[in-house]
């Protein structure tokens, strides 16, 4: 079966303990059995493990018998991932694990996100403190919970409990660049509450959905272009009008940080033939905008037998000109390291009916005055129209530092190791470098990890023999610090 042939890759141990993790279910802010299985491994290997006030698992091992006299060093991931499932996938992540199969040099799973992001960094670090042929320095494994959705564990990290002065986080996704900084993030919510209208039960309902988009990392692809399903669902609402349809109901996106791949609405068409050729002209002009990044996009049309509530004409005109309007994309590039966005939002979630209208969206920046600048873009719009707009809690981005002892070291060994310079840089997705050096400030932090591509969609899948190097680059720089 599948997890067989991934349990039998190299190396045992990573793979192993990734298969392992994947059999829990693990969803941000309710890690409470992914929890209680890492304190059962330490336990099941006789290894020191506590909780931090925020729920963060600590596990600390005693060095090797060669590195007895070395300082400790942290290695770090987080243990919740993304739950997204395909198109017409039914999985109930709440009590199924991840169904994992080997493609080639690719590991996937059935319709759903793999959870290698950041389970490949989680596995390692097990498969680190379960080793008895390892030379390394003591460890502090750091586990943190919530990182998919506001970093909660290590805004709440507890200061105090770890000793290490250089941090290992396993949650980069390119096997062949250390990252040394990263964008921070803040999340902007909204309401709206509207009154519903009955319509005459002659007037036909239409499901509206829009599928088969990429998706994927708001951060790490949000500068491709891609289709965010609920602003092409606006599109095609704007195009048609409120005199021609009346909203119902509207669902889109599945998660924060990633770019929505789905949006479904209903719609009481109030004028056939208006929405007919507004409709089908505004769609063919999305297909042609599209067609070469998006080759699975679907829009279509199907009845539905219902008598629905509606919204307002005028409220509805006000949430479609404000959803439209709202800034979704790049925001702006780095004028400091070239190819390297500086600022972005993404819409990520909207849910319609009832009465009330509920979204949200992730903004991100290097800089600190770009990221409210860029907030306040976001929210404008709907506080315009008189919307209940929040902001999530802000976390901070991570710094680079031009003089890292880690960062010179790993360079020498990677070089040493593969015959080549690695690249050296930032990244526009939220790692918790910059958040944990809130609680320890003096550490010295550097982020590497094996080829996850997709990361945050269905697509998503990990390299076998990146996941290789990966190892052995870990390996070797714990047998070296």
């Amino acid at each position: 079966m599948p997890t067989s042939d991934l349990r039998a890759l190299e190396p045992k141990a990573l793979w192993n303990c990734f298969a392992d993790l994947n059999a829990v279910p693990r969803p941000s802010k309710r890690e409470e059995r992914v929890v209680g299985f890492v304190l059962g491994f330490a336990s099941s290997h006789g290894l020191t493990a506590q909780l931090d006030s925020a729920g963060n698992v600590i596990i600390k091992k005693p060095a090797s018998s060669d590195r007895q006299d070395r300082p400790a060093v942290i290695m770090q991931a987080h243990l919740d991932m993304v739950h997204k499932a395909g198109d017409g996938v039914t999985f109930d992540f709440d009590k199924q694990g991840i169904d994992m199969w080997v493609d080639g040099d690719w590991v996937r799973a059935r319709g759903t996100t793999l959870g290698a992001d950041n389970g490949l960094g989680v596995a390692a670090i097990l498969a680190v403190l379960a080793a008895q042929d390892l030379s390394h320095p003591p460890i502090e494994a750091l586990f943190t919970l919530d990182e998919e959705q506001g970093m909660g564990g290590a805004l709440g990290l507890q200061p105090g409990l770890l000793t290490g002065k250089t941090m290992l986080n396993l949650d980069s996704e390119e096997d062949e660049t250390f990252t040394i900084g990263c964008a921070g993030g803040i999340d902007t919510l909204g309401s709206f509450e509207y009154t519903e209208v009955a319509h005459d039960s002659a007037s036909p309902v239409v499901a509206i959905q829009i599928s088969g988009l990429r998706g994927g990392h708001s951060g790490l692809q949000i500068h491709e272009g891609r289709a965010n399903a609920i602003k092409l669902m606006t599109r095609l609402l704007s195009a048609c009008g409120e005199d021609v349809v009346a909203l119902s109901t509207m669902r889109g996106g599945s998660a924060r940080n990633a770019i929505p791949a789905q949006c479904v609405a209903q719609v009481v068409v109030l004028d056939q033939a208006r929405f007919d050729e507004s409709f089908e002209r505004e769609a063919a002009g999305i297909r042609e905008e599209f067609s070469l990044i998006e080759p699975g996009l679907n829009i279509t049309t199907t009845p539905v037998s219902a008598s629905v509530q509606t919204m307002s004409a005028e409220q509805q005109k006000s949430l479609v000109l404000a959803m439209q309007a709202v800034v979704n994309g790049v925001y702006r590039m780095s004028p400091v390291v070239p190819g390297l966005v500086e600022a972005s939002s993404n819409f990520s979630t909207i849910e319609l009916g009832s009465g009330k209208a509920e979204w949200s969206s992730l903004q991100r920046s290097s800089v600190e005055s770009s990221k409210v600048d860029v907030s306040r873009a976001f929210r404008a719009p709907f506080e315009l129209m008189g919307a209940n707009v929040r902001s999530g809690d802000p976390y901070p981005g991570w710094s680079p530092s031009a003089t890292s002892p880690i960062l010179d070291k790993m360079k020498k060994i990677y070089r040493g190791l593969f015959g080549h310079e690695v690249q050296v840089g930032a990244c526009h997705a939220g790692l918790e470098c910059g958040v944990i050096s809130i609680a320890y400030p003096d550490l010295d932090m550097i982020s590497f990890g094996p080829n996850i591509h997709e990361a945050h969609s269905e697509k998503e899948c990990a390299s076998i023999s990146s996941a290789q190097k990966f190892w052995k680059l870990l390996t070797a720089t714990l047998a070296d610090l």
